[in-house]
């Protein structure tokens, strides 16, 4: 057996030997070294230059477009809930401009991140996948109970989906098209759908118990073609490739068509856009 002494001065040599926990060696409790848990901050691991690097903040003006769609989106759930359809169905459209802006401003200024991309897909499900539900069910489905509620959730369960599986899906789909109706177009057809029964309230009310069912069933359609796998062209490529003069003709057509009657003429428009992704699917399975 050791003398004592020796014990000691081994424990000693083996207590230098540890790695001092204590240090900046050791891990933040964010995870991410560098961290502070006092601070507002966002690290995010990039490529440039085919090397990876490590970029600090965000974005300023696209994020903030984005949270613009966040407010609008959030602004329609409380008109709906007050009973201010109308302005809760403006509210959405305004979303959906947003939406469309914050993504070009993006690729615009090169200020393209992670952090943008699932923000936008947050904004977009409040927006896109709670509000419009909350609008048609505080407007036609609250009578129909738990049905009412059913319906509305499946709209918004729908729009999750999709959103999730848009972001698992980006680089590996044809950017011509979509796969599944977007949500901001799912969105408008259910919030035209409500202005124009405000509008023609006077022949619409009084078939109110059909109005309800056909509410109902609209929604679910909805919610349905955006888990679909029905494609749907993008209009991507029109930013950047020539089309026929005729095109432009057809759309002052169109413009003056839903300046008649704008929401019935954005409805229209909507139905003909979701039955074109539906025809050419069905166009192209028999083909096959």
């Amino acid at each position: 057996m050791k003398p004592p002494h020796q014990l000691s001065s081994e424990a000693v040599r083996s207590e230098a030997a540890q790695p001092d926990i204590s240090t900046s060696t050791r891990p933040t409790d964010s995870g991410i070294e560098g961290l502070d848990a006092l601070t507002f901050e966002v690290v995010e691991h990039e490529v440039a230059d085919g090397k990876p690097v490590v970029s600090r903040g965000v974005y300023l003006a696209p994020n903030l477009i984005t949270t613009l769609s966040l407010l609008s989106g959030f602004f329609s759930i409380l008109s709906s809930t007050q009973g201010e359809f109308y302005k809760a169905s403006l509210a959405i459209f305004l979303s959906a401009i947003l939406d469309g802006a914050d993504g070009r401003v993006a690729r615009m200024l090169n200020a393209q991140s992670p952090f943008g991309e699932q923000y936008d897909s947050l904004a977009d499900l409040l927006a896109f996948g709670v509000a419009p539900a909350i609008l048609i069910y505080s407007f036609a489905l609250q009578p129909l109970g738990r049905v009412g509620i059913g319906c509305a959730f499946i709209f918004t369960a729908c729009a999750a989906f999709r959103l999730a599986r848009f972001n698992v899906q980006i680089g590996e789909v044809d950017k011509k098209y979509f796969v599944g109706l977007a949500s901001p177009l799912a969105a408008i057809l259910v919030t035209s759908s409500v202005m124009v029964a405000i509008d023609h309230n006077q022949w619409i009310g009084q078939y109110a118990g059909l109005v309800m069912v056909i509410a109902a069933i609209w929604v679910v359609i909805c919610g349905l073609l955006m888990v679909s796998n029905i494609k749907y062209y993008s209009f991507k490529e029109f930013d950047k490739k020539k089309v026929p003069f005729v095109a432009l003709i057809i759309g002052v057509l169109v413009m003056a068509i839903v300046l008649y009657d704008i929401p019935v003429g954005i409805l229209a428009i909507g139905i003909i856009y979701a039955l074109s992704g539906i025809f050419t699917t069905i166009k192209s399975k028999v083909s096959h």
